[in-house]
């Protein structure tokens, strides 16, 4: 089903103002920090919250609008969440089978249903267990196969995998990519893909799940479009930290060779344009930190980069196979262990940072960044 949300609330000094647009069997993901209204979204959506202004419709049956407002039974919407929250007194089956009895099913009739979905989410020999006795992931299957059982219209995800440890989160993950794509677990024939609204902080949710992103700051989409397009360019410094890249903003300055971007404190950022700017455009300038290159504070840059950097080292992080270097100008940098072990960096440590303009992309800043 299509979904197409418009939301204005105000809570105290808080303002959240958003559009959302999901086509039939498409899979949102909406990012953004703590505090920026993505659970509230989701609040809205389910009618667990009543924004003060909404628009709400799902596959054209209005859910929200002047004078409307579908109570959450009603609505035709699964709901899960960072934590199972199953029924501690009934067993597995019946969690599951909840769902297609509030829906008016027979017992009998909910109990077949709650066991192909049990199934479905590989679940099936945990049918007459207590919630108590289930791991974190084998309750967080249940909890999505219960959401599923009530044959929603709209999924909606809020940090499915939050609380799940390092082992069981990939598996859920893959069964909910399955599920949301509407194949089956035989991988013969399939259900019609689900409409989904998932909210999450990793950006491997996103890329595995979504088909496209919103990310919200402060009550307001800051950044939206294709998933990896999102993630691969971001233009805001959240989405650069959460796709681990360096970001760099300022106002464009035309150059010979390409565009450089001058920031606040008046440092010329050398890059690529990645479309036609004026000189004031609001820019933002991006890069990996495997594209810079570290020495030694007193040393003298070797080649000719562009972009050369005086910063002092703030914190030294394992990341993956590698060392991320983090510095007092806020660009990351990416190095062996052996590199960081040769040159002795430690928190404090001088350093001189080049990268190279080919490496960089100039992007346009988003709307919230421009000047009126």
């Amino acid at each position: 089903m299509t979904l197409h949300a418009e939301l204005t609330l105000r809570r105290k000094t808080f303002r959240l103002s958003v559009t959302l647009d999901v086509p039939d069997g498409g899979v949102l993901a909406v990012l953004g920090p703590n505090g920026s209204g993505k659970s509230t979204v989701l609040s809205c959506l389910a009618g667990l919250v009543r924004a003060e202004r909404a628009h709400v419709s799902l596959g054209g049956r209005v859910l929200d609008g002047v004078g409307v407002h579908v109570p959450p039974h009603a609505r035709r919407i699964g709901l899960l969440a960072q934590h199972p929250l199953l029924f501690p007194h009934l067993s597995v089956l019946d969690n599951v089978a909840f769902s297609p009895r509030c829906r008016g099913a027979s017992k009998t009739r909910a109990r077949t249903v709650a066991r192909r979905w049990l199934a479905e989410v590989g679940a099936e020999s945990l049918a007459d267990q207590a919630p108590t006795a289930l791991s974190g992931g084998q309750a967080q299957r249940v909890a999505l196969a219960r959401a599923l059982a009530g044959e929603p219209e709209l999924l909606l995800l809020d940090e499915p995998f939050a609380a799940l440890d390092v082992d069981a989160a990939p598996a859920v993950r893959g069964v909910l990519r399955r599920l949301l794509r509407g194949g089956p677990r035989d991988g013969h024939g399939g259900d019609r893909a689900i409409t989904t609204v998932l909210v999450t902080h990793d950006p491997l949710d996103a890329l595995t799940l979504a088909d496209h992103v919103v990310v919200l700051v402060d009550g307001r989409i800051v950044e939206h479009g294709p998933t990896r397009q999102v993630l691969t360019a971001p233009r805001t410094a959240f989405t650069a930290r959460l796709a681990g890249l360096n970001l760099v903003a300022g106002e464009a300055v035309r150059t010979g060779a390409g565009v450089a971007v001058r920031t606040p404190g008046g440092r010329l950022f050398h890059g690529m344009p990645a479309e036609g700017f004026v000189d004031g455009d609001a820019v933002v300038a991006v890069f990996a930190p495997e594209a810079v290159t570290v020495q030694p504070g007193d040393t003298r840059v070797v080649g000719s980069p562009r972009n050369v950097v005086d910063t002092v080292v703030t914190a030294v992080e394992p990341h993956g196979p590698v060392v991320r270097l983090r510095t007092g100008e806020g660009i990351s940098a990416d190095l062996t262990p052996a590199s960081v072990a040769d040159l002795a960096l430690d928190p404090g440590t001088p350093v001189r940072l080049a990268v190279k303009a080919a490496a960089v992309t100039v992007h346009p800043a988003p709307e919230s960044a421009r000047r009126p």
